[in-house]
């Protein structure tokens, strides 16, 4: 029960021939934690700050901080939060809800006005389709989105009117209306007063003032490990003993071998999830239906799978996403200059698979004004005058992280019952390289090159400055076998598949990719993903 100074105090008498029988004195809190999905990194500081008593349960301190802070902050609650997070609060007195998802995207958050004018929320979709007013029906357009990027860019979804609560930004709902605001962007401002050592020193120095806040005295952690400069950056900065990767009977694909030599090296553990085909293959449904989009990585598929095995021996985990959008990680960021102003023509992301000229060939219904630069275009406006790679990093950290990267980490981490949390993604961290000049993110040998030499101040040359390996899967192989495209080939030739499709147009593409052209195989496995995804939330419910 809350005190009485933290809501309204009603006092409720019953009285029968003038003798009171009972009195209930009941408090309503005036401010009510209807949603939370999250971490809250920084929850030391916040009860100090706050008057909270530290020694409540994660649970319960968490929810008296989202309360307490709105009450003292306000909409610019979140500039005082670390952390990962979605939540909805209820404000009795004003009668309106406010939603706030973090500056990133790390955490998803839904919502979807009915016919009848109420509206619908969840960090989760299915949490929405189970309450009353809801109507499913498919967003066809969202189609042409997915087949060049691969995942669900934007706001909109493919259930028709849910809508995502993009990064950075608050939803208020009141007396039926509806209004998003902008809380936080990202914005580059470069700094040319420090040397490449500075930056690194920075860099290392905000990890270490962060990753005390990661993880509470009375957790234990493991954490993800690739062989990688980001993961073996955070496992070297923490006091994790297990760490966990995944490997393949394909000796070319392996990287486990790494990930295990970089765990002797820091005097660590380590547990290695050995993927094969047929798991892999069989898993796809359970990853559509707990994605609740369609996402075409196929590396998700191999996370799922980790995330179960990992569960099995804790539940949590840490892993090193963000460094790479934050400080330069992927190649075709070193030719960012050369693309210069034509990037605004043209790149919309980490990924962009399929023209809009060969979408035309393949779909039912293909509109021209459809297109997936729109989706960005915004973003190019708001980074006019910066370098090329500050636009490529933006469009990125504000596009694929969100549609891609963290979804995948939230969904299947959560449906292992497994909880990630990601040291790297924090809005210190992103400070510093919003500060950096590009010179020291990207050069003509090297990435993340400040990232790196932060790096090896706790770890061997040898792995700060190993190559950027990515998370490889032998899908291209595995596919084009006949043992395991069992359930490709009869997607690609069904009634479900011809609503949407020329099946003569993707079977042609299928059997060029299986006839030796292995560049198809992502196309092939972004129509398959849909077409699983679909079957699990149009034909089997």
């Amino acid at each position: 029960m809350p005190n009485v100074d933290e809501g309204i105090v009603i006092l409720q008498t019953l009285v029968y021939n003038n003798q009171v029988i009972y009195r209930i004195r009941e408090v309503i809190q005036m401010i009510n934690v209807r949603e939370y999905r999250g971490h809250i990194r920084n929850w030391e500081a916040l009860c100090g700050e706050l008057g909270i008593d530290k020694t409540l349960s994660r649970e319960e301190r968490e929810e008296q901080i989202l309360v307490k802070a709105y009450e003292t902050w306000g909409y610019d609650m979140a500039s005082h939060m670390h952390g990962m997070f979605a939540f909805a609060l209820w404000d009795e007195e004003d009668q309106k809800l406010f939603c706030l998802r973090d500056l990133f995207g790390t955490k998803p958050f839904y919502y979807y006005e009915t016919e009848e004018g109420h509206l619908l929320y969840g960090t989760t979709i299915r949490k929405i389709m189970e309450q009353p007013g809801f109507v499913k029906k498919l967003n066809e357009e969202m189609l042409q989105l997915y087949l060049s990027l691969t995942y669900v860019a934007g706001e909109n979804t493919f259930f028709r009117g849910v809508k995502k609560l993009m990064p950075g930004r608050y939803l208020i709902w009141q007396d039926g209306k509806l209004k998003i605001e902008r809380y936080w962007m990202p914005e580059f401002h470069p700094d040319e007063s420090k040397s490449l050592e500075d930056w690194a020193d920075e860099i290392h120095s905000t990890l270490q003032e962060i990753m005390p806040e990661v993880k509470s005295d009375d957790e234990t952690a493991e954490s993800f490990l690739s062989g990688g400069v980001d993961s073996s950056y955070v496992l070297a900065m923490s006091d994790v003993k297990m760490t966990d990767s995944c490997g393949y009977e394909e000796a070319r694909f392996d990287e486990s071998g790494l990930a295990r030599q970089t765990a002797e090296i820091l005097g660590r553990e380590n547990s290695r999830c050995l993927i094969t085909p047929e798991e892999y293959f069989e898993i796809v449904p359970y990853v559509m239906y707990h994605m609740e989009q369609p996402l075409g990585d196929a590396s998700a598929i191999a996370f799922a799978i980790a995330c179960r095995a990992t569960a099995e021996h804790t539940k949590l985990c840490y892993s090193g996403e963000g460094a790479d959008e934050f400080f330069g990680g992927y190649n075709m960021y070193r030719n960012a200059e050369r693309y210069g102003e034509n990037l605004k023509t043209f790149y919309v992301g980490n990924t962009n698979i399929m023209k809009e000229d060969e979408k035309k060939r393949i779909l039912k219904k293909y509109d021209p004004d459809v297109l997936p630069i729109e989706l960005v275009e915004r973003i190019y406006e708001e980074t006019e005058g910066l370098d090329p790679l500050a636009k490529m990093s933006d469009v990125d950290i504000q596009i694929w992280l969100e549609g891609d990267i963290y979804l995948n980490v939230d969904k299947m981490s959560t449906a292992a019952g497994l909880e990630i949390r990601m040291p790297l993604t924090d809005r210190r961290i992103f400070d510093i390289a919003s500060r950096m000049p590009s010179r020291y993110k990207v050069n003509d040998e090297q990435n993340k090159v400040a990232f790196r030499t932060a790096a090896a101040k706790v770890l061997p040359e040898e792995i700060a400055f190993r190559k950027k390996l990515g998370f490889i899967v032998p899908i291209r192989i595995w596919m084009a076998d006949e043992r395991y495209n069992q359930d490709v080939q009869a997607k690609f030739h069904s009634e479900m598949a011809a609503q949407f499709f020329d099946l003569d147009e993707i079977n042609a593409i299928f059997d060029d990719y299986v006839g030796g052209n292995s560049d198809n195989w992502r196309k092939v496995w972004t129509i398959y993903t849909f077409l699983v995804w679909y079957e699990e939330y149009f034909v089997k419910r």
